[in-house]
């Protein structure tokens, strides 16, 4: 069998708000809880598995290191995910340092946008065009 992602831990400081972030933006489904995590199931199989960042004492709220995470999504699945950012009135770039605020990348037929999550990661939906 090839080499495959099966899924990945997402750090967050509420794991079920931060699922359903996720969900509501692109269109997706929370699964329902797999243990310690709130997943949430990309079309190719993966899992995005959200996990309450560990509080310890002397750091209050937690430090979430941000990552970045890349969904390649359909023309149509672009508009749709775009739009439900902009009526969310959540900022977003055209580029990953966030230096272009509410624009798009485009490249030949690909576009591409830059949104964060309430965790600080920063997400990403490209096309292929």
């Amino acid at each position: 069998m090839p080499v495959q992602l099966n899924h990945t831990i997402v750090a967050a400081h509420d794991q079920e708000a931060s699922a359903r972030f996720l969900a509501d933006i692109l269109g997706l489904q929370v699964g329902p809880p797999d243990g310690p995590f709130t997943p949430v199931e990309v079309a190719n199989g993966v899992t995005l598995d959200y996990y309450d960042h560990e509080i310890n004492d002397t750091e209050l709220p937690p430090t979430i290191t941000p990552q970045h995470y890349a969904f390649q999504v359909t023309d149509q699945e672009f508009d749709a995910i775009l739009t439900r950012i902009r009526s969310a009135n959540l900022p977003y770039w055209s580029d990953p340092h966030h230096r272009t605020p509410n624009e798009i990348r485009v490249r030949g037929r690909a576009r591409a946008a830059y949104f964060d999550d309430p965790n600080g990661h920063n997400l990403e939906i490209l096309t292929t065009g």
